[in-house]
């Protein structure tokens, strides 16, 4: 068995793909192993372990001139810095990670973890689940303070439109969290960039590093920043009684239309974090189908879709 030597180092997966590249098209073979470094606990604080790069040992040291040929290139002690990978999300953000390994670690879907052979990359569902309690509870502060005089049920009405897939997706569209998704091969070819499921789990994760970087306060000044037109949205007459839903049935019935009916036409995800996708169906025929946390937010969303593809057709007032 032949020797192998390690010759670069790093907790980004994103520079460790880049070194690998960077090293075949020298014509130079490289092995990937990963694993938490030792130390004096049993524990770390990020979840993302130490990445190590090997070659032949005969040609190590034409390995490491080839990347500290590249260090001198780019002017840095990395090969590609972290800061200069997600300096525009990050200036988006309005926030500087002191720990980018969280925000790399949030970025990244499942699907690049199942094609990591060395089981050295973490996705981010951990994450994800965070991320929710966290919004949660900063929504639930954010509704308290600005509707006191609103009902229970008033406030839970808005808190489940700013927490749905949709309103998530589109917070994270308009962050460009597409473009900066960690995805593996297969997710990236089927469209995986701008699946609103997959945006909306990331951005609930980005919150989670938030607020695992710069605890509460970092978490809360962006949600609220973000959703805050959303929350006026909820001051306008008519908000409560006028959902997706809703408007579709007044729409059809304008029309002379069947009422429409929903049915699930897929479930996925482990029980605490299950994915529904869901068919609207009108007159025998599926108008449009939806996604979401919940099947009331699956409903909601083919409902949307449904007004969308309506209006497109001339059917009606655009949605």
């Amino acid at each position: 068995m032949t020797a192998l030597t390690v010759v670069f180092r790093t907790r980004s997966d994103i520079e460790a793909d880049i070194v690998q590249a960077l090293l075949e098209s020298h014509g130079v073979e490289s092995v990937r192993t990963a694993g938490a470094p030792p130390g004096m606990f049993p524990f770390t604080v990020s979840t993302l372990g130490e990445t190590r790069v090997s070659v032949r040992e005969g040609e190590a040291e034409e390995a490491v001139r080839i990347i500290e040929s590249h260090r001198a290139q780019v002017g840095g002690g990395l090969v590609v810095p972290l800061p200069q990978q997600f300096a525009a999300l990050e200036s988006r953000l309005g926030y500087r990670f002191r720990d980018r390994g969280l925000l790399e670690h949030a970025l990244t879907h499942k699907s690049k973890a199942h094609e990591d052979p060395s089981g050295g990359v973490v996705d981010n569902e951990s994450l994800e689940f965070l991320g929710d309690a966290v919004l949660g509870l900063v929504v639930a502060d954010a509704l308290f303070r600005a509707f006191p005089a609103y009902s229970e049920g008033q406030k839970s009405k808005i808190k489940s439109n700013l927490v749905s897939t949709t309103a998530l997706a589109e917070m994270a569209e308009g962050l460009g969290l597409g473009e900066h998704m960690i995805l593996g091969r297969g997710e990236e070819k089927t469209g995986g960039r701008r699946k609103p499921a997959l945006l909306a789990d990331t951005c609930e994760a980005l919150i989670a590093a938030l607020y695992l970087d710069g605890g509460l306060d970092a978490a809360r000044a962006f949600i609220v920043r973000e959703l805050a037109p959303r929350i006026e949205e909820a001051r306008v007459p008519g908000y409560f009684g006028r959902d997706h839903k809703s408007r579709l049935q007044e729409r059809l019935q304008g029309l002379g239309r069947s009422l429409p009916c929903y049915r699930v036409s897929a479930e996925a995800g482990p029980e605490h974090r299950k994915q529904f996708s869901v068919q609207v169906v009108v007159d025998d025929l599926v108008l449009a189908e939806g996604e979401g946390r919940t099947k009331k937010d699956a409903e909601q969303e083919a409902a949307r879709a449904a007004l969308e593809r309506l209006a497109a057709e001339g059917d009606g007032e655009t949605p």
